[in-house]
């Protein structure tokens, strides 16, 4: 059974005065932690074993002390149930639609986008098709104004589409960078690093849940979201750069290098 994070504060006073047990002085230590790193005391819950943000993301001590130690350097990363098979996929090719190719912008960050990830020297390489040898294709398509959108794998396979909308064709490049290698990341089974609480980026918005498709905390990465933490948080930075962060990279390749 849940508490409120401001119960416990306040019952249990600043300097920690009529805590008693170890346990209470930790978990007192971690709403304080999330409090002063801007998580609103709502979507902290406390129960008799762990804190918890979103209602399913346990943080510990350790975990609450990096994020404020970190200035803003560290993401958490999660994936969904469902990934990709290396032993089925070793070539994804993805084949933009004659409308995605004829918005030079977007055709531009999709080749930055294939880049990201074959920089990281994944089991598995991306290639701008249509071409031959394809192990799994990935269609990517427009739709009108600033909409985004992918899916999660299936079968040992990515999804099979990502849609841009056209309205990005104005956006700096590095803005399209980061959206199409943010989509191409939820067709490998990624997550958004703050789904448990949109507003830590998007500055207002609740829990995803598990969506139906699970959201597991990659071994690696630490248990807390930050505005420019990683390239997969819900909504864009102030200032994209269309690269991976650190932790994005440590979740990537705990996931897919050979």
């Amino acid at each position: 059974m849940f508490k409120s994070a401001a119960v416990l504060v306040v019952g249990c006073g600043a300097l920690l005065s009529g805590c008693g047990g170890d346990l209470e002085q930790e978990h007192q230590e971690i709403v304080s932690n999330l409090l002063e790193a801007g998580f609103q005391a709502g979507d902290i819950q406390v129960s008799e074993e762990a804190v918890y943000v979103g209602g399913d993301a346990l943080v510990g001590v350790e975990a609450s002390r990096e994020m404020l130690q970190s200035g803003g350097d560290s993401a958490e990363q999660y994936r969904t149930t469902n990934v990709v098979s290396t032993s089925l996929v070793t070539k994804i090719c993805i084949n933009p639609t004659s409308t995605f190719t004829s918005n030079s912008r977007l055709s531009q960050g999709l080749d930055l986008a294939i880049q990201n990830y074959n920089a990281l020297g994944l089991c598995f390489t991306m290639v701008r098709g249509p071409t031959t040898g394809c192990s799994a294709n990935i269609t990517a398509t427009t739709a009108a104004g600033t909409v985004y959108s992918s899916g999660y794998p299936s079968g040992g396979r990515p999804y099979g589409t990502i849609t841009i909308g056209t309205g990005w064709n104005t956006a700096p490049l590095d803005t399209v960078e980061h959206i199409v290698t943010h989509e191409l990341g939820h067709t490998l089974g990624m997550r958004h690093s703050d789904y448990y609480s949109q507003v830590i980026s998007c500055g207002t918005g609740g829990s995803e849940g598990t969506a139906g498709v699970g959201a597991i905390l990659i071994p690696g990465t630490p248990a807390t979201s930050y505005v420019n933490g990683s390239i997969f948080n819900a909504c864009l930075p102030p200032n994209p750069t269309g690269e991976f962060t650190s932790t994005d990279i440590t979740a990537l390749t705990y996931l897919y290098r050979c």
